[in-house]
């Protein structure tokens, strides 16, 4: 599949492997280690129009909450994802539809994560609150 990339917007070829509730990244097929990891977590799948690409789909999270996951930099250091989105476009719309399957089966829900989400979003908008 092929993803946009990060700071400059052109796609790149990742190479992907759905295992154990996680969908691991690799940069390149001779790569031991993933380039990053997206724990499926309370996270949901959807497929999105994209007019740069066909066959689009998207992880996302549930409100504005930042998908938990973690790659590494461009020294080696392990660091936190910061989206809300991830975004790929599978070689035709099949393999897409099985993706969204394939996701779709593999995501687990925990409702603490529900449960926080709540609470962080009732004390921002205390916060808004109080301030004015």
């Amino acid at each position: 599949m092929v993803v946009p990339g990060g700071r400059y917007k052109s796609w790149k070829r990742r190479w992907f492997i759905l295992n154990d509730n996680c969908l691991y990244y690799f940069e390149y097929t001779t790569d031991k280690e993933p380039r990053g990891i997206i724990p499926l977590e309370n996270i949901q799948v959807r497929e999105v129009q994209d007019r740069h690409k066909p066959h689009c789909f998207e992880l996302y999270a549930a409100g504005s909450e930042f998908i938990k996951a973690c790659k590494t930099d461009s020294e080696g250091k392990v660091v936190e994802g910061k989206h809300t989105v991830y975004r790929m476009s599978a070689a035709t719309d099949e393999e897409k539809e099985e993706w969204i399957k394939c996701v779709r089966q593999s995501i687990s829900h925990n409702p603490f994560y529900d449960m926080l989400a709540a609470r962080k979003k009732k004390a921002q908008k205390t916060n808004v609150h109080s301030k004015s």
